[in-house]
């Protein structure tokens, strides 16, 4: 491997999240493909009974190599099936896969009368597990940790012959990860290896010399790649901490301080961010600096509680005229517990208190397979935030056009169900009258006039808001909470003039426009990382030179 390339361009990789994963797995392949060190022409080839260039050999071996099959080198013994109530308190460890992939595992103990010699290992036994979920549970270790004894899934593996130094069958059985998992049988979850397809499973064999110079340079390589991984975990600290602190100081209360320290957040931020994470924290301070009244200064020509008392004018007269249901204003009590200050001249309401129409469930029906049958919206429109109509399903039934149950222009529609993490979570639909239904853990209103339809998403996305949904929510599906009516109509939701409404709707989207070029930027860097990483391995695994 030369790997002078890479590291001339390494600064330009690095920040790809799996770039030190993948020069892992390129140090594996070379390895065992005869790729890493170049071959001595002086070392004897292995030489017994069984190996040869075989015909359906993966990728082709240097000259000096041959092919071994697992079950030619090893004989391959397997762990026994402990029930729990073998365990005991104290007594010889039982090697489970957990305890092969962390080495902070607890372990269980048994009798050690009951533990089978052939499956009783000590410091230097080769195993194989052969059982677990793809990507994590598959593959070869030494064990250095003194006497125990194997569950199942694990092989005990006693060498037949001295042609493979230890050490490296590791590396060999481990770089060919991929086609044991591929011969592995079973579920999307447990998966396994039968014997049968391990012992027949190919390995390249070089010489014995050979094998102590790749476990060298892997070792040296998989060094240089933890202080890779090392230094990349290090940046990556200092860029989290510069952009908290960044974040931090838009807390400012005085105007002209916050004005000075957005702009220095906005501008500092594109150097700071190399993840998608980092950009929705800046979303989320946006809209939490939005909804208590910091994003912009206040307008001291009307207040909240004038736009409040016109807005239960509106809704008394709607109740009159039979609209609105009166149970509507019952369920929105005014808030008892402010979540946060808010400016003089805002004031606090309920969702209830602003709404012209509903809460009203959606619908249930059953799914068609019609091309032309009525459309239905899933949760996955909405999850994000913002309407989605890509996300739907055809169902049966025959609505009338002026059903409540089509979805109009100006409906703000939140999740009565879905996992902690979204329950309550709304978006507007913005599209045109009686294209989609919705379904039934989906909750729509429209709100009075008067008010921002789009502040008050802002509101019901906000920090805030989705803390007060997860805690509202209740049911016995911990997986699918569910919020009522009450809850929904008793969010509370901090009201300035409408015309300051508007203004930080209009800083919001100028903000988060900032953020989607940003994120638009990351994805493009991101883009060119990974081709960049790409063509590189693929350099890299160029044939090496025989020494001369």
């Amino acid at each position: 491997m030369n790997p002078v390339r890479l590291l001339e361009f390494y600064d330009r990789i690095a920040d790809a999240p799996d770039a030190t994963k993948r020069l892992r797995r390129l140090v594996l392949d070379l390895a065992v493909r005869g790729k890493l060190v170049a071959q001595d022409p002086t070392d004897e080839p292995p030489s017994c009974i069984g190996l040869s260039h075989e015909p359906d050999a993966p990728y082709g071996l240097p000259t000096t190599w041959r092919w071994a099959r697992i079950g030619e080198q090893l004989e391959l013994f397997n762990g026994m099936a402990f029930k729990p109530t073998d365990w005991i308190s104290s007594g010889l460890r039982i090697v489970r896969i957990q305890n092969l992939n962390n080495e902070a595992a607890a372990f269980n103990y048994c009798d050690p009368a009951v533990a089978r010699d052939r499956s009783v290992i000590g410091d230097g036994s080769f195993l194989i597990s052969w059982s677990g979920t793809p990507g994590t549970s598959f593959g070869a270790f030494i064990w250095e940790r003194g006497s125990a004894v194997l569950n199942q899934h694990i092989f005990r593996c006693d060498f037949k012959t001295k042609m493979f130094y230890a050490r490296y069958l590791r590396l060999a059985i481990n770089g060919r990860l991929d086609e044991m998992i591929a011969k592995a049988h079973g579920g999307v979850g447990l998966q396994h290896i039968t014997k049968g397809s391990l012992e027949s499973l190919l390995i390249g064999l070089p010489p014995l010399p050979e094998q102590h110079r790749i476990v060298a340079k892997v070792d040296e390589l998989m060094t240089l790649c933890d202080r890779l991984e090392a230094a990349r975990e290090a940046r990556e600290a200092v860029r989290d901490r510069l952009a908290a602190a960044s974040f931090a100081r838009l807390r400012a209360t005085d105007p002209e301080t916050f004005q000075a320290d957005a702009r220095f957040a906005l501008d500092a931020l594109p150097a700071l961010t190399t993840r998608p994470d980092q950009i929705k924290q800046l979303r989320q301070t946006v809209l939490s600096l939005a909804v208590q009244g910091l994003l912009l200064e206040q307008d001291h020509s009307s207040t909240g509680r004038e736009l409040a008392a016109e807005l239960q004018s509106s809704q008394a007269k709607l109740i009159k005229e039979r609209i609105l249901n009166p149970t509507v204003l019952a369920k929105s009590q005014t808030p008892g517990e402010m979540p946060f200050g808010v400016p003089p001249t805002w004031t606090w309401v309920s969702l209830g208190n602003l709404i012209a129409y509903g809460p009203q469930n959606g619908i249930s029906p059953r799914p068609s397979p019609g091309a032309e049958a009525p459309k239905a919206i899933t949760l996955t429109a909405t999850t994000s935030g913002r309407f989605n109509g890509a996300h739907f399903k055809r169902v049966e039934g025959s609505f009338s056009p002026n059903s409540d149950y089509w979805l109009q222009p100006g409906d703000l529609l939140f999740q009565r169900g879905n996992t902690p993490e979204y329950v309550g979570m709304a978006a507007i639909y913005e599209g045109v009258p009686g294209e989609y239904l919705y379904p039934d853990l989906i909750m729509k209103v429209r709100l009075l006039k008067g008010t921002s339809l789009r502040f008050v998403h802002l509101c019901a996305i906000a920090p805030y808001a989705r803390s007060y949904f997860s805690r509202s929510a209740s049911g016995a599906q911990v997986t699918m909470p569910k919020i009522n009516q009450g809850a929904l109509l008793g969010l509370p939701v901090p009201l300035p003039p409408l015309a300051e409404q508007q203004r930080i709707v209009a800083k919001v989207d100028e903000v988060m426009t900032i953020c989607d070029r940003l994120e638009a930027s990351l994805a493009r860097g991101e883009a060119a990382r990974q081709r960049l990483l790409g063509a590189l391995l693929a350099e890299a695994t160029a044939p090496v030179r025989e020494a001369a």
